[in-house]
């Protein structure tokens, strides 16, 4: 049996540090963001289903949401003024993201590549998932933001600002709902979203 490095490598996500080029009042890693963009894609999938008549696999997308930053394992994480600077580089980035998912299917053993391939390579996602992970992704950038600005941390204002009119640009019905029952308490120190419900 070949030994394979894909779990290794997806083990130093957590190594890698978001908004490199802005300070912090807690560092974020990619590790973690992956989590908590899964969480949200899976309650944005169900959202959709239970109250606006969709019919996504919300496991599914909460796999791809989990899996959406695995290639920056090879490939860093490039901060978003980079990435976004132009038309061109855009372009060659996501080239570079789309080799460095194939890489990591590759690392698979072959019996297994088949089970990770759908999940890691964008190719095989819906336009309809792809919208989803793309929505929760913004969302979980936007509340990095108001936590850093509830803590003092005013680095993150113009953040704030961009990631609006990104999550505008992105508005589904999901995306309001979500917005309007549970990014409030993101603002709310723990005393406050704890008050309602005592151990």
């Amino acid at each position: 049996m070949t030994e394979s490095h894909f779990f290794a490598h997806l083990s130093r996500l957590k190594l890698i540090n978001r908004w490199p080029l802005m300070r912090n009042v807690r560092t974020e890693n990619v590790s973690e963001h992956s989590l908590q963009v899964a969480l949200v894609a899976h309650a944005l999938a169900v959202i959709k289903n239970q109250q606006f008549g969709g019919e996504l696999n919300a496991e599914r997308i909460a796999l791809m949401a989990m899996y959406h930053d695995a290639s920056e394992v090879l490939t860093g994480d490039l901060p978003t003024p980079v990435k976004y600077f132009n038309a061109q580089i855009a372009h060659e980035y996501k080239k570079i993201e789309q080799i460095a998912q194939q890489k990591l299917v590759e690392m698979l053993p072959e019996t297994l590549q088949n089970a990770w391939r759908p999940l890691l390579d964008e190719k095989y996602h819906s336009a309809e998932e792809t919208a989803l992970v793309k929505q929760a992704d913004a969302l979980c950038a936007y509340l990095k933001c108001l936590e850093e600005l509830s803590a003092g941390n005013n680095e993150f204002r113009l953040a704030k600002a961009r990631l609006e009119k990104t999550l505008t640009q992105r508005r589904s019905p999901e995306m309001d709902y979500f917005m309007a029952v549970f990014v409030p308490s993101f603002t709310l120190s723990l005393d406050e979203i704890s008050q309602d419900s005592p151990l």
